[in-house]
């Protein structure tokens, strides 16, 4: 039975997630769906998450794609292109990071600081003032509390969100450590195959190659300004097996679904590759 996009999130009961509860992408999926009806399954890394949405030991997968301060997580597009998974819902979540350690414990003695490199990298500045602090990359923010919790670790200290400090039992020694504190990462759900399109579909994230020749991505951008696309993101990735050649990744969104397909019977005339990587109506 083909599913109509409002109902499609409703009848998914295996949601993938990279991290474990308390972690942010646990917090996507307590806000997308509703955990009544819906089981989470974790993964220690996006490699492996992806490999179980293949598989279909899960339905539908998260993954954050890009942040206000980091920029886009390069390896993450390619997976999705790589597997050929499709797009089918964004969510915004406003990241908070907090340095959180046992009970009792103050920040002057902290010896080392353990979290996901992209936490990491967005609370850098912070650690200036704290040249003696170690900083040590971990796979997950909330799995890092967890251990501290569960081996009594003294000395170190986790950088995740609050839930992971409420769920392990934490102090958080210092709130909101960003260096930009409207820090917002976008995640997208992901599933093994495309949804039926929607009238209510505003929004598409397309893949293209093109020639060598001049002005030739000048020519798709005019192609999409006059079905009336309205370009809100483009990153270039090199294509491996090509060097100097590289593919275009974009976002586009559109008043209704007839400009899009429009737009996509030209593109895939034009580019000498060309592939849609999501159709779906983007978040408010």
């Amino acid at each position: 039975m083909v599913l109509i996009y409002q109902d499609f999130f409703f009848e998914m009961k295996k949601i993938g997630i990279q991290g474990i509860k308390g972690s942010f992408h646990d917090q996507v999926a307590q806000s997308v769906f509703d955990m009544a009806s819906h089981q989470i399954v974790e993964y220690m890394s996006f490699d492996s998450l992806t490999k179980g949405l293949i598989r279909e030991d899960i339905d539908l997968a998260i993954m954050a794609i890009e942040n206000s301060i980091a920029g886009s997580i390069l390896p993450n597009y390619a997976l999705l292109d790589r597997n050929n998974l499709s797009i089918i819902k964004e969510h915004f979540l406003q990241i908070n990071h907090h340095l959180m350690a046992l009970p009792g414990q103050s920040l002057t003695a902290i010896r080392e600081v353990h979290s996901h490199p992209m936490a990491l990298l967005q609370c850098a500045q912070f650690f200036d003032a704290y040249p003696e602090i170690r900083l040590v990359e971990a796979e997950d923010t909330a799995l890092v509390a967890q251990k501290i919790q569960t081996e009594k670790l003294s000395g170190i200290a986790a950088i995740a969100g609050k839930g992971a400090a409420e769920i392990y039992q934490l102090d958080v020694l210092a709130p909101q450590i960003q260096t930009i504190k409207n820090n917002v990462t976008r995640f997208v759900i992901v599933s093994k195959k495309p949804v039926p399109l929607a009238p209510e579909f505003n929004k598409a994230a397309l893949k293209f190659t093109l020639d060598h020749q001049r002005g030739s991505l000048a020519t798709v951008l005019n192609v999409m300004s006059d079905c009336q696309l309205n370009l809100t993101k483009i990153q270039s990735l090199p294509v491996i097996e090509t060097p100097g050649k590289y593919a275009f990744f974009v976002d586009v969104t559109f008043e209704n679904i007839e400009q899009y397909k429009k737009a996509k019977s030209i593109l895939e005339i034009m580019a000498q590759q060309f592939k849609v990587l999501g159709v779906y109506q983007k978040e408010n």
